[in-house]
């Protein structure tokens, strides 16, 4: 059975290019937008991945990913972070909320790629 990844993110032509390069790698990917919403999503989506992008209507990123290591349920969720501004601070933010992995955009699809298969298997890397 393929590995299940949820992406929340809000920007059409992302969603687009993540699904794209995930599902030809075989993987399951399941999309949503709106961050009022997403942790309903993740609960009953159960993916082995999630892929969280920093600024959503709604909710922030950030504020997803303190709820969701805050539930025993979804604490150890590998989660790889996205964000278009990629300063320090994001960063540091994303960690001190218990990031597995950020990322900045743009990215290349073979990092994004390198990325996702190393959270899969266990074995966050920062990029």
């Amino acid at each position: 059975m393929s590995k299940h990844v949820l992406l929340i993110e809000d920007e059409p032509n992302i969603i687009e290019a993540i699904s794209f390069i995930l599902s030809r790698e075989g993987l399951s990917v399941e999309t949503h937008s709106d961050g009022t919403t997403a942790n309903d999503k993740l609960r009953g989506a159960n993916p082995d991945l999630l892929i969280l992008d920093v600024m959503l209507p709604g909710k922030s990123g950030y504020d997803i990913l303190r709820e969701l290591r805050a539930d025993p349920l979804t604490a150890e969720l590998p989660v790889l972070m996205l964000t278009a501004r990629g300063q320090t601070r994001d960063r540091e933010m994303a960690e001190r909320e218990g990031v597995s992995a950020f990322m900045s955009k743009p990215f290349a699809n073979s990092e994004m790629l390198d990325m996702v298969r190393s959270l899969l298997n266990g074995a966050p890397k920062e990029a």
